[in-house]
């Protein structure tokens, strides 16, 4: 059935949103028109064939027309194993849920067998077809691409994605096969952020929450480059889950394509609401996973550690003790952040994973009353007043909560220079415990105030 972002588990609720979906072989230009329509860097565009593995998606409004654009793996019709199958495979759900197909060819190279492969393929679906010659940016190359008619598949649309020349008009004759959409409400949606090392299985994990294959998944590391963006509904709250590429520390990112996925992977942390970091339950907590939260900790996200591969492990009130005890001590710096454990694998506990998710989203939106803030405020300093190093005694005058998500506290005091970060702590930890906060990082700003 059509429709790329209707990804839905059993009992939920999805809308329906016009889908185009942008198809083609290996390194003819699919990303970079991609990006250009989206109007953002949005997918990682290398000289390289194969750089984009997983579906891509955006939303675009374009007058009066609203849908979903949907980027995909270089095609390989033949390809029997390997990324390239698992491309294919990706690339045919695809085209499935396409309401329109974006062909795309290389002008400069011509027809190719796997430009022929690819046109059979399409041919034989209902679904209509604009073939896009790209790269076309001399007259020379737009009577090239006039050969492209040969597909069988109308009239070819000369392109330079790269110079955006003839976008314009790909719009206009999309706006031409889709049906006029209304303007959406602003949705209130929930964004979770899928992060972790390299190969702990967070493909696995989206693929086990959304019930179906919508990214790649493969036991050799760094199959997932891009962030990847997928809409659903779960007990009637809308929610975005963001798959990303594993992250490393810094003196192990290679140049090229690792470092553009690390940079995507922490923008996806930076714009998500609740980071859900993967650990390997058959492995112990290792400095990149601490290196992960720490980037979730410094946004200020919510985060739920997940350990993966569950099943592998003995399931007891034991086992599981013990490895929380492991987390705990090896995370210090987010003892606020629960533990769900989890395989992706059978699908152990996925629901109460995102009921959760759901909890801290709720948390996160928290808003104290200046009274109840004072309250303890006074509490805290009477219980363990503020150090003062100096001949200058440190003051703290009046507290407020000033924004939610994250819930951020703002202290007026007479000299904010004087907060030392071991008394930072002790009031968080004091708020903490009489506000809760479980599954959130707040923020605590002091201002000076005389």
């Amino acid at each position: 059935m059509p429709g790329g972002d209707q990804i839905k588990r059993t009992g939920d609720r999805v809308v329906r949103k016009a889908v185009v979906v942008i198809v083609g072989r290996p390194n003819v230009g699919k990303s970079t028109l991609f990006n250009r329509l989206v109007g953002r860097r949005t997918a990682i565009v290398e000289d390289v064939p194969g750089t984009t593995r997983d579906r891509l998606q955006a939303e675009i409004a374009y007058r009066d027309r609203q849908f979903a654009l949907i980027d995909t793996g270089g095609l390989v019709p033949a390809a029997a194993e390997g990324y390239s199958a698992l491309i294919r495979e990706q690339v045919q759900t695809a085209v499935a849920e396409a309401d329109v197909i974006l062909f795309v060819l290389d002008a400069v190279a011509g027809i190719t067998r796997t430009d022929a492969e690819i046109a059979e393929l399409l041919r034989r679906v209902e679904t209509p077809v604009l073939l896009l010659g790209n790269k076309v940016d001399n007259e020379a190359r737009h009577d090239a691409a006039l050969e492209f008619f040969e597909l069988g598949l109308g009239e070819p649309m000369p392109v330079s994605a790269y110079h955006d020349l003839g976008l314009r008009e790909v719009l206009d004759r999309l706006g031409e096969l889709l049906p006029e959409s209304p303007a959406e409400e602003a949705i209130d949606e929930l964004r979770l952020a899928v992060v972790g090392r390299p190969n702990v299985g967070k493909s696995a994990l989206v693929n086990a929450i959304l019930g179906e294959d919508r990214v790649i998944v493969s036991e050799e590391s760094g199959t997932t480059r891009d962030a990847v963006d997928t809409r659903f509904v779960y007990r009637d709250r809308p929610l975005t889950l963001i798959d990303t590429a594993g992250i490393r520390r810094r003196g192990r990112i290679e140049r090229g394509v690792e470092k553009y996925s690390v940079m995507r992977a922490r923008q996806a942390i930076e714009r998500c609401d609740i980071a859900i970091l993967v650990l390997d339950a058959t492995e112990k907590v290792a400095a990149q996973d601490l290196h992960v939260a720490g980037f979730v900790a410094d946004a200020h996200k919510g985060m739920i550690v997940a350990v993966n591969k569950w099943d592998l492990s003995e399931d007891s009130e034991e086992s599981r003790d013990a490895f929380a005890r492991n987390v705990l001590r090896r995370l210090q710096f987010t003892p606020w952040a629960p533990l769900a454990f989890v395989s992706a694998k059978i699908g152990l506990n996925i629901d109460g994973l995102l009921d959760l998710a759901l909890e801290i989203g709720e948390t996160r939106s928290q808003r104290i009353p200046t009274s109840e803030v004072n309250t303890v405020l006074r509490e805290a300093v009477a219980t363990n007043p503020p150090p003062s190093p100096g001949r200058r005694p440190l003051r703290i005058k009046y507290g407020t909560q000033a924004e939610v998500r994250p819930p951020t506290f703002v202290f007026f005091t007479n000299d904010a220079s004087l907060i030392h970060f071991s008394y930072r702590r002790y009031l968080e930890n004091f708020l903490r415990k009489r506000f809760g906060f479980e599954g959130t990082a707040i923020k605590l700003e002091f201002r000076s105030r005389e």
